[in-house]
């Protein structure tokens, strides 16, 4: 077996996350190092007394240290284990989507869900014909051409799109130029499918990866409810939610958002889907726009909460949740008697607990009775790995508001 590049050892007692199968390690957790400190690469993980415990990708620069690939002291790190990881992800998505005819008429979906697939610091989702790839671990720049030649070798997609998440461009100093050159193909815009229903993704402006397929089982959810009801769908994005309402029978929609471009996309989707449910879309700033919706008296049957993050850091959570009750509070406030609230939260440091009290103190501040319908997550293409709490990210509910 050949010798990892480094060892790292671990502060006394810091071993017990690596224990019980937890894939992260912080700089603050390691003691010393072994080898150059100055390059990213294979590392070796032992505790306190020299005892291995696991190895991993290792970026000695960034505060997310170590990303834990394996607890196998015979498995090495190379080019057949990211390759063997690429194709049991892709083959598990072609399982689950093939058990159920529903997804026949789907075509956009995860493939690999970092670390949920053994594969931390590295995203791809397919979009039709098109795949966007996001690599957010510098550590892992040095197997980019096997990834992508072993995504397109499962899928059989020749165009596929490589980019640095922003935040890592930042945090772990990924040159995103030099990594956007490993793509394959160039498409700006692609027509998918999802559940019957047509949407066009630009990959060259879309947030995240151009569309958010985490929701995809919880549009059908929130739809259920919709018939005959006046939706208010805010932050919108490019109109999904309201594509589903419509659909479903809402008999009006009102959109917000701040961005333009995507308002106009909601506009599209609503033409090539042939709906005929009347459907506005406004530039707003939403807490401001549903304030005023209060301050003028009017109501709705139905409210999709659908915001981006709004908690970065565990500095920001006290704000954050306090913005995340302001506008469900406001939501409450603007629903006829037994209307409809679906609330989301994709902040990755809102537990499913807090996201709980966010919507239980909104309901006592709003004097309204709410009943929590349904609990709803993200789809099965973004599994959860049960030893990585911090997987499960989206959070959702669907209330009935007295």
């Amino acid at each position: 077996m050949s010798k990892s590049r480094f060892a790292a050892s671990l502060k006394p007692g810091r071993e017990k996350s690596v224990l019980r199968f937890h894939p992260w390690i912080f700089s603050g957790a390691i003691a010393k190092a072994e080898g150059t400190q100055t390059a990213t690469g294979p590392v070796d993980i032992v505790d306190s007394l020299g005892t291995w415990l696991a190895r991993g990708l290792w970026n000695p620069s960034a505060d997310l240290a170590i990303r834990i690939y394996t607890w196998d002291e015979n498995e090495e790190i190379d080019a057949d284990m990211i390759a063997a990881r690429v194709r049991n992800a892709v083959e598990m998505r072609k399982e689950m989507l093939s058990s159920n005819s529903r997804y026949a008429s789907t075509d956009a979906y995860r493939l690999v869900f970092s670390e949920a697939d053994g594969l931390s610091g590295f995203i791809a989702d397919r979009y039709a014909d098109v795949i966007v790839a996001t690599i957010s671990a510098q550590a892992l720049l040095p197997y980019a051409d096997v990834l992508l030649s072993s995504l397109s070798e499962c899928t059989g997609i020749k165009a596929i799109r490589l980019e640095a998440s922003p935040d890592a461009v930042e945090r772990e100093g990924i040159d995103a130029e030099a990594l956007a050159k490993h793509s394959t193909g160039s498409v700006s815009t692609v027509r998918i499918r999802e559940n019957g229903l047509a949407f066009d993704v630009n990959m060259e402006s879309g947030q995240k990866t151009g569309f958010f397929l985490d929701q995809r089982e919880n549009r059908l959810r929130t739809a259920a409810y919709a018939a005959g009801r006046r939706v208010l769908s805010a932050y919108c994005y490019t109109g999904a939610f309201d594509i589903y309402a419509a659909k479903a029978g809402a008999t009006s929609i009102l959109g917000l958002d701040t961005s333009s471009s995507a308002l106009d996309q909601a506009r599209l989707h609503f033409g090539i889907n042939e709906l005929a449910t009347p459907a506005t879309y406004e530039k707003a700033d939403v807490p401001v726009a549903l304030r005023k919706f209060r301050d003028e008296g009017r109501t709705f049957d139905m409210i999709i909460l659908d915001p981006p993050c709004f908690i970065f850091s565990n500095a920001q959570k006290e704000k954050g949740m306090r913005a995340y009750k302001d506008i469900n509070l406001l939501a409450m406030k603007l629903l006829t008697p037994g209307g409809i609230l679906a609330s989301f939260s994709c902040s990755g440091l809102v537990s499913p607990e807090d996201f709980r009290t966010v919507i239980k103190w909104a309901s006592v501040d709003a004097r309204r009775a709410v009943k929590v319908l349904e609990m709803l997550g993200q789809s099965f293409d973004h599994p959860i790995l049960a030893t990585f709490p911090e997987g499960e990210y989206l959070k959702g509910m669907i209330c009935r508001v007295e």
